[in-house]
């Protein structure tokens, strides 16, 4: 099974501000729901709580410490390591770690993907990361779609592999 990143970033780093997205880019959450559909995904509690329900149509793996920690309809796990082994067990080509900063910084040393949206703008927010690619991880796939009615901001869809 090969496990992804799926992220969206902002060019001053940002990924989330107050426990929300701070964009509204109907391609991109296209693109999240075309791409991860039918896959497990992993999670922090934080994100899911930021979500606010259970993504359908995905084993949603969620990864906190605390051990009373339960959601009805997901699997609750206490490390990267517990969430892929679960995710392994669902026999899928692919599951994608999906947020928060804290677990994709862990999930990046399993990954060899990385579906990356570069948001084309400096936007305020409170949840940063910076991913620190190093020269291993090569584009293969790029596509640049402008702002428009339903997209806050320019894009650039990438994916990137080692």
């Amino acid at each position: 099974m090969k496990l992804s990143v799926i992220i969206a970033i902002s060019e001053n780093k940002v990924i989330g501000n107050g426990d929300k997205l701070p964009w509204h880019l109907s391609s991109d959450l296209k693109r999240f729901k075309a791409i991860t559909t039918g896959h497990p995904i992993i999670m922090g509690r934080k994100t899911y709580e930021s979500i606010g329900r259970i993504l359908p149509g995905r084993l949603n793996v969620i990864i906190t410490h605390n051990k009373t920690y339960k959601v009805e309809g997901a699997t609750v796990v206490h490390s990267i390591e517990e969430a892929i082994s679960i995710a392994q067990g669902q026999e899928q080509e692919e599951a994608f770690v999906i947020g928060g900063a804290a677990i994709i910084k862990e999930g990046l040393k399993y990954c060899n993907k990385i579906y990356l949206t570069k948001v084309l703008a400096d936007v305020k927010g409170d949840v940063y990361l910076d991913l620190n690619l190093s020269e291993e991880w090569k584009t293969i796939k790029e596509e640049s779609l402008p702002a428009n009615d339903k997209d806050e901001y320019p894009v650039t869809f990438l994916d990137l592999e080692k």
